[in-house]
């Protein structure tokens, strides 16, 4: 069995259908209508462990919503979902064991402590050995570079660093299985290539398995053996990173290929 299996998986939401105006508010109040979008529509794959998956598409392809599921934030509206033979939904406290995750947008550090005493809480949370924490933090302190704002509190930090201290954070207990929405998204050339050059080593070191969504699609080059496309909810493409240019060798960059498969979708 794969570490990761996907099957038909679906994802639906309840919308709110008004009419523009005056009008359309208080016959909204009075009695409101509802639609449905579909926002996930029927994916399917299996991710094996040790691979490193690049997970694209354009706003609203479904991307996020995907990774939601996969990690039980969400529930699916159907399908399967199966991380390590565990239903990450059902089974979302040993699920969270499992993983680390890590959303550009959001952070997992408390505000307003010093991040150092966010990872000694999070060592009591996933309880992990003094041994396994030592050693892990003189790794992210090395090659993430924490000590100068490791005694802030998250509060205080700049994107660049937060987001350094939220992927240490995300892998303190090490997990198995890393899910990464845009988490360079608004960091400069230096920092992210520090953050690239990071998940590289411990997918290459520790095998850990990398599920990951960006807008940097060049970059993603170097460190994503697999490609998977996303489009309007469906997947558009799915096959090894080479494949791609072999398969659309009119492009001499993956974001010139990826562009042109969209404008052909919007076009067709």
């Amino acid at each position: 069995m794969a570490l990761m299996e996907v099957r038909d998986l679906k994802k639906d939401y309840r919308i709110v259908k008004k009419e523009e105006g005056i009008r359309g508010s208080i016959q909204h109040l009075i009695k409101p209508r509802y639609g449905c979008k579909e926002a996930v529509k029927g994916v399917s794959f299996s991710i094996e462990e040790g691979e490193s998956v690049a997970f694209l598409g354009a706003n609203g392809a479904g991307k996020s919503t995907t990774i939601k599921m996969l990690t039980g934030i969400l529930k699916p509206s159907g399908g399967d979902v199966a991380i390590m033979g565990k239903d990450p939904f059902e089974d979302r406290i040993e699920n969270a064991k499992r993983i680390g995750v890590v959303f550009g947008q959001k952070t997992q550090l408390w505000w307003d402590i010093p991040v150092i005493e966010t990872f000694r809480l999070l060592k009591n949370i996933y309880q992990v050995p003094d041994e396994k924490y030592e050693r892990n933090m003189r790794e992210f302190r090395e090659i993430l570079d924490l000590d100068p704002f490791l005694g802030q509190p998250a509060r205080k930090l700049s994107l660049g660093q937060r987001v350094r201290a939220d992927m240490a954070a995300a892998l303190l207990h090490e997990p198995p299985v890393l899910f990464l929405d845009e988490p360079t998204i608004g960091l400069d050339v230096a920092v992210k290539q520090k953050i690239y050059e990071f998940l590289r080593r411990i997918n290459q070191e520790k095998n850990t398995t990398i599920l990951l969504t960006s807008h940097d699609l060049n970059d993603l080059e170097s460190l994503c053996s697999r490609l998977i496309i996303l489009e309007q909810g469906e997947i558009l493409f799915d096959d090894r990173m080479e494949k791609i240019f072999e398969q659309y060798p009119e492009g001499t960059t993956l974001e010139q290929i990826v562009i042109g498969l969209f404008n052909r979708r919007s076009c067709g």
